[in-house]
């Protein structure tokens, strides 16, 4: 584009925005008058009632003489307890992954016989078309993984015959796939960028057969190929704890959304992966990690807890940081006084930090996490309780996987993917109309009716 082009468009689109902006505002206090939730949730966290699922199940409230009580937080998948899955398999000194995937997907868990026929069934499903890694994920390469995975899910979908094919036995196959070919998109789309973008090395490791989905991915990432069990292990945590969040979450809703209108799996899951990526969803970690960095450079003592206190007052204030008045994975949607992920989250991390000298760091991300509530509700109007949610660790974990930050919403979505697919199944099986929900059209209707009267 020649620079005159460029300047036209330009001074166009400068113009222009303002205009856009002007029309496109609408009074905040037409929502209160015409009963629309924000967000589809009200002050107190509520949210509209869109669909009904047997996937997952997330308590904040109890019922106690008819009145909702604010309660820890508890997340259920399948009917089962987060918690007490987590610690099943980390007792047993074994891998979830694969595991959770079946009881997502299937509604049960599997007994030993059966987990051993899906994972061979997910290796099975674990193939790339040939020289796609040369022809599709090499050529172009992007910065954004979360983009270049989704022209990846996009591309496979001209190697698929079946691809309008929405019976449950071939969405059923094409899910299968996506979830065991994800680790290979996002790994091998990081290391495209980073060997033509940033000069570095470029290899490609392929996947092992015997081991797990989080092992894999630590070992196709590494250029030795070597991560300890510990690793693993957390890593594998951290993929259970965000495969699932109930059909309400932007992403899964999305999923539904898209399939209600009767269109295909990858066109489905591409739609997904772009809600995903945003900086209020999949995005958090990232900004986690930047804000506690940010704070280690400008306190003075990190250890000094009224100075750490000081500066997230400053944070809040918009006067420090990103300016943008957030103290990054702090809060959520639904849960008040806590979220189970984080706190499930927090006990593995807390290990991990002392097998990679990282002590101090969790000490300040614990002081933080202890503090933040406290200034929020100082310095601004709550209506509902505020606590960690699951992005205020997962940065930090990845960070001492010497995971790229390039990767950190990516790993979102490889953990994510199975409840998009159990959701998809599921809208597939009770289908019957498409999602459209009602907007009101306040300021049109008026000029309409004055026109009317004139």
């Amino acid at each position: 584009m020649t620079s005159n082009k460029k300047e036209t468009i330009d001074s166009f689109t400068h113009k222009y925005s303002k205009i856009c902006q002007e029309n496109s505002w609408i009074d905040p206090s037409l929502y209160n008058e015409y009963g629309v939730k924000r967000g589809l949730r009200d002050k107190n966290g509520e949210g509209v009632l869109a669909g009904l699922t047997n996937i997952s199940l997330i308590k904040s409230h109890d019922e106690v003489d008819g009145k909702r009580i604010p309660c820890d937080g508890k997340l259920l998948y399948r009917g089962y307890n987060i918690t007490d899955l987590v610690k099943g398999f980390a007792h047993n000194q074994q891998y979830g992954f694969e595991e959770i995937t079946y009881l997502l997907l299937f509604g049960s868990l599997p007994n030993e016989e059966q987990l051993a026929h899906f994972k061979d069934i997910l290796v099975e499903s674990r193939n790339l078309p040939k020289n796609f890694v040369r022809d599709v994920i090499m050529k172009a390469p992007s910065r954004d993984i979360m983009n270049s995975l989704t022209k990846s899910v996009l591309t496979l979908a001209s190697y698929d015959e079946t691809i309008d094919d929405v019976s449950l036995d071939n969405v059923l196959r094409q899910c299968l796939m996506l979830i065991s070919i994800f680790p290979m998109l996002c790994v091998y789309g990081y290391h495209a960028y980073n060997h033509y973008e940033c000069n570095e090395s470029f290899y490609i490791h392929r996947p092992d057969d015997q081991l797990s989905t989080a092992q894999n991915i630590l070992k196709m990432l590494r250029p030795d190929k070597q991560f300890t069990e510990l690793e693993a292990k957390v890593l594998d945590i951290a993929l259970v704890l965000h495969m699932e969040h109930g059909g309400g979450n932007n992403s899964t809703f999305t999923t539904r959304v898209v399939s209600s209108s009767g269109s295909d799996t990858y066109s489905v899951i591409a739609a997904a992966l772009s809600s995903l990526k945003g900086p209020k969803h999949g995005g958090a970690n990232i900004k986690v990690v930047e804000m506690v960095a940010d704070i280690k450079s400008h306190v003075a003592n990190p250890r000094d807890e009224e100075e750490v206190k000081s500066y997230l007052t400053k944070i809040l204030n918009k006067e420090v940081f990103d300016r943008r008045g957030l103290i990054y994975g702090m809060g959520h949607a639904v849960y008040s006084i806590s979220d189970p992920r984080a706190q499930i989250f927090k006990g593995f991390v807390e290990k991990l930090a002392d097998d990679r000298d990282r002590r101090s760091d969790f000490e300040l991300y614990a002081m933080i996490e202890r503090l933040a509530p406290q200034v929020i509700a100082k310095e601004r109007k709550i209506y509902k309780g505020v606590s960690a949610n699951v992005d205020f660790y997962s940065g930090f974990v990845y960070s001492m996987l010497d995971i790229p930050l390039e990767l950190y919403t990516p790993l979102f979505a490889m953990a994510r993917i199975v409840g998009w697919s159990a959701h998809r199944l599921e809208e597939l099986v009770n289908a019957d109309k498409i999602i459209r929900p009602a907007y009101e059209s306040p300021l049109i209707d008026k000029d309409y009716r004055v026109m009317q009267e004139r």
